[in-house]
């Protein structure tokens, strides 16, 4: 009788033990189980160089979303991005996406920049303007290489 009273207490400590890791989980991955708490708006950039699914969407500085994906449109030849952004968050048509750099060599995330304009996005829209991110290692390249040779 005291064996199974002691395995019943493990099997239960192990039990909580496991909720308490799959909470742990969905908090720290920002998983959304019961509701999305995002809507979708398509960005289109001539180069999303650096940027990568996940990255963050700042606006004056704090995050209010992520990167889903990117893709090329290969009919036209440019990289669409999905952003994830809060549903709280509202967009005006006149929106700027930019991409930026975190830092000297950080990883690259992209900036939203607020309009004047009282049209909001809609789920499903592309923001117009955007800016893409200035790539360094051209403009070293262009420095080394086009020095005059005498």
């Amino acid at each position: 009788m005291k064996k199974s009273s002691i395995e019943t207490s493990v099997g239960i400590f192990v039990l909580i033990g496991i909720l308490c890791v799959g909470y742990l989980t969905i908090k720290l991955g920002k998983m959304e189980l019961l509701g999305d708490n995002y809507y979708s708006v398509y960005a289109d950039f001539n180069s999303a160089t650096g940027l990568k699914g996940g990255a963050n969407i700042e606006m004056a500085g704090v995050r209010i979303g992520q990167v889903e994906n990117i893709i090329l449109l290969p009919n036209i030849k440019i990289a669409r991005v999905k952003l994830k952004i809060e549903k709280r968050i509202n967009l005006s048509v006149d929106v700027i996406a930019s991409v930026k750099t975190a830092g000297l060599l950080g990883d690259r995330y992209l900036s939203l920049t607020p309009g004047g304009s009282d049209e909001q996005l809609q789920e499903g829209d592309s923001i117009e303007e955007t800016e893409s991110a200035l790539d360094i290692e051209d403009l070293i390249s262009k420095y080394i290489f086009s020095g005059d040779s005498k």
